[in-house]
């Protein structure tokens, strides 16, 4: 038993060059479609050409590792416990570039592993999803920030209800002695709405005019949230 055991590990299976330059090649193939559908969902300052092409990179490494331990069991149970004291550091600027670095690494398995078919239609479904879903961005949202005295606390309360009733949401409420400082989240299209209703009953008066009209307003910011975060 020992020996049957001993055999075992000790058994490299080396592959034929030709399987692994296949495997190579096939890995390079589909790391371009990993590519090249990063490359169509990203746009603007998000976009990483260099993330782009270390996803490439991490496929080709991933098969090669897989070619490597998948043929000796010691040598996998080492390379195991070498990897798991590695500790990535990285900020991820956007949600979806994870997704790509856990497609690439699957890739590289099934490549290495010689399992052409679930790698080609794996990435297949997943390049579809991304084309199409890919592309869509968080940019609807806008932050509306008000400084005021304390005493136009309740107006301005008041005068936020006016326009927006309940869909604008009150995020960060500050307050000192004297000033007070409201952070309100509400899409785009709820601005909007409200900016037209109330033009017509009159003119058309948009919010941060009305908060002005108050008086005693420190300042009145429009900030709109995206995806895009700078590391």
């Amino acid at each position: 038993m020992r020996k049957a055991l001993l055999e075992l590990l000790e058994n490299t299976g080396q592959l034929e060059p030709e399987v692994i330059v296949l495997r190579m090649v096939m890995a390079t193939v589909i790391a371009f479609f990993i590519y090249l559908s990063y490359m169509l969902s990203h746009e603007g300052s998000i976009y990483s050409k260099k993330f782009n092409v270390s996803l490439m990179a991490l496929t080709t490494i991933t098969t090669a590792v897989m070619i490597v331990i998948g043929n000796n069991i010691a040598l996998s149970l080492g390379m195991v416990g070498a990897l798991s004291i590695v500790r990535f550091r990285t900020a991820i600027k956007d949600s979806r570039d994870t997704i790509y670095i856990f497609w690439a690494i699957v890739v590289g398995i099934c490549c290495g592993a010689g399992d052409y078919l679930v790698a080609s239609l794996g990435s297949a479904f997943t390049f579809l999803v991304l084309l199409i879903f890919g592309r869509i961005k968080n940019d609807d949202r806008l932050l509306l920030i008000i400084r005021t005295s304390r005493v136009n606390e309740e107006r301005v309360e008041a005068l936020i209800f006016q326009y927006y009733s309940r869909k604008a949401n009150l995020r960060v409420k500050n307050t000192t002695e004297t000033t007070a400082e409201f952070i309100y989240e509400l899409s785009r299209r709820t601005m909007q709405r409200a900016e037209k209703r109330k033009a017509g009953s009159g003119p058309r008066k948009r919010i941060t005019d009305a908060i002005y009209e108050l008086g005693g307003i420190e300042y009145c910011n429009l900030v709109m949230q995206n995806d895009e975060v700078s590391s």
